[in-house]
């Protein structure tokens, strides 16, 4: 069946993901032009406050590139402290956290051992609390919810098996690292969202570049934390395309993830799936035009927004471009 006629399908029986009407999620990407344009790059992060989107780090030292979107036109911010990649942003009281970056050399790159915070009213970097040794990690999930920030899986090693199952909470007003239930799996090169209470940790692998194996270990299951009973579970329907660097966002009631990397193929994957909780089903969406890995994805006023990535899997070629799907 092709895409076209699933969305017929979805149509007719009046829902997309979850009760998400045709009309909101069927048009096709376009491509947003701009004056001036990001800085190609890959394993990065993005944010979005206050009408204006950050894309933050990657591979090697890049600038923190800024569009506003009222004049749309990007400029350049404050540069980070230093090269950070293999994160996940998030926006916490009008600001950006990161937490358990990676820097230095592949494979066994270096955890920053602080958490990062930068204000974008001022356009200032600060240094806050220091991360538990013995739980700093990259490539992990990271999502907010009543004002505690969430840090799930990720890599103590860099892309070697370092790969491990952690979850925690942490509490930015007073530095507080709660050392939850570990989940049912560990997972690295995964991005988690959070939907009603529960935070969902699809996509992923096992990164193990010291076996010689640092691609093909992708992880099928959906893991799911409950916050307010404290529990892990797992879906029935484990993600359709397993692959590992995807993008993961909510909308509509809905988890979608985008992209990502895998064994199975060179280019990129542009498969974009959705996830929906309340019938326990995917979805496809419209694939992105081109694929990536190694990126942030945002829902803005509505909308999900896609900026940079590696075309390939591995470290290139490093994109710079926006689409948009409405």
């Amino acid at each position: 069946m092709t895409l076209r006629h699933l969305f017929t399908a979805a149509f007719a029986a009046g829902i997309l993901a979850g009760g998400l009407p045709l009309s909101a999620l069927a048009q096709s990407w376009h491509k947003l032009e701009a004056t001036g344009k990001p800085t190609a790059r890959h394993e990065s992060a993005a944010a979005h406050v206050d009408g204006r989107t950050f894309v933050i780090g990657g591979r090697g030292d890049r600038p923190l590139d800024i569009l506003d979107h009222a004049t749309n036109t990007w400029s350049v911010g404050a540069a980070p402290p230093s090269e950070m990649n293999h994160m996940q942003a998030i926006v916490h009281e009008d600001k950006i956290y990161i937490i358990g970056a990676l820097h230095g050399p592949y494979p066994e790159e270096e955890i920053i051992s602080h958490v990062w915070i930068y204000d974008p009213k001022t356009d200032v970097w600060s240094q806050s609390h220091e991360i538990p040794a013995d739980r700093r990690r990259g490539g992990a999930g990271l999502v907010v919810s009543d004002g505690l920030i969430y840090f799930v899986g990720g890599n103590k090693r860099g892309h070697n098996s370092g790969f491990v199952p952690y979850l925690d909470a942490y509490d930015p007003a007073t530095g507080q690292w709660t050392t939850l239930p570990d989940a049912p799996r560990p997972r690295d090169h995964v991005y988690a969202a959070v939907l009603d209470g529960k935070i969902y940790a699809a996509g992923g692998r096992l990164s193990a570049a010291d076996t010689g194996d640092s691609l093909s270990l992708t992880i099928p299951e959906v893991d799911v934390y409950d916050i307010a009973t404290q529990s892990w579970s797992t879906t029935t329907a484990p993600i359709p395309t397993p692959r590992a660097g995807a993008s993961a966002i909510t909308a509509n009631n809905t988890i979608i993830i985008l992209g990502g990397e895998s064994a199975v193929q060179v280019p990129a994957h542009s498969e974009v799936e959705a996830f929906d909780p309340q019938t326990g089903t995917w979805q496809t969406l419209p694939p992105m035009p081109v694929g990536r890995h190694g990126f942030q994805a945002l829902v803005i006023d509505g909308n999900i927004h896609v900026i940079a990535g590696s075309g390939d899997r591995g470290g290139g070629p490093e994109l710079s471009d926006h689409w948009v799907l409405k």
